[in-house]
């Protein structure tokens, strides 16, 4: 009976590290699919507004988007002839797709969005943020819809938008 009492006391240190280093992890990978939701929502923010410099500053040093290969500086004088095209816009989207890659330091998220005007109400969207397929269905019989997969780092100092490919709607197989 002792050694089963020494036994059990000598791993409950193990087992206790074990729990708490699982929800370590549990916690992180949450807080760090929150954290990229947030960066898009910031991203999608600044869009909105047009404020291309503080955009740039969600991207890494080593950004590319895709179609045409452009760096941040390329990708400046596209965004600027853009949103000259589109005036005032909102993006509406629904949840974005997070996955999150084993080193901790990697993820892609994928987005399908809609560009409508400013005053332009879209009903019954926001309540189906959590349901992208049922979103993407609706949105569809109204609007353009886009898809923007991105690749992201982790540095030092939070998540960045490495690489950004944007696709116009096809179909539901995108």
């Amino acid at each position: 009976m002792r050694t089963m009492q020494t036994t059990f006391a000598s791993s409950t240190p193990g087992l206790i590290l074990l729990f708490v280093g699982c929800l370590a992890v549990a916690c992180s990978s949450g807080d760090d699919t929150v954290a990229i939701r947030k960066l898009i929502d910031e991203g999608a923010r600044l869009a909105t507004e047009q404020q291309i410099g503080d955009l740039m500053r969600l991207t890494s040093t080593d950004f590319t988007a895709l179609p045409g290969g452009y760096d941040n500086k390329q990708l400046k004088g596209v965004l600027f002839a853009a949103f000259r095209h589109y005036g005032a816009f909102k993006i509406r989207y629904p949840r974005p797709s997070v996955e999150l890659a084993e080193d901790g330091g990697h993820a892609g998220a994928t987005i399908h969005f809609m560009i409508v005007s400013k005053d332009r109400q879209v009903p019954g969207l926001k309540e189906l943020y959590d349901n992208p397929g049922q979103w993407i269905e609706k949105a569809g019989e109204i609007a353009d819809l886009y898809q923007l997969k991105l690749d992201l780092v982790k540095p030092s100092a939070g998540w960045q938008v490495r690489r950004a490919e944007l696709e116009g709607f096809k179909g539901f197989g995108f």
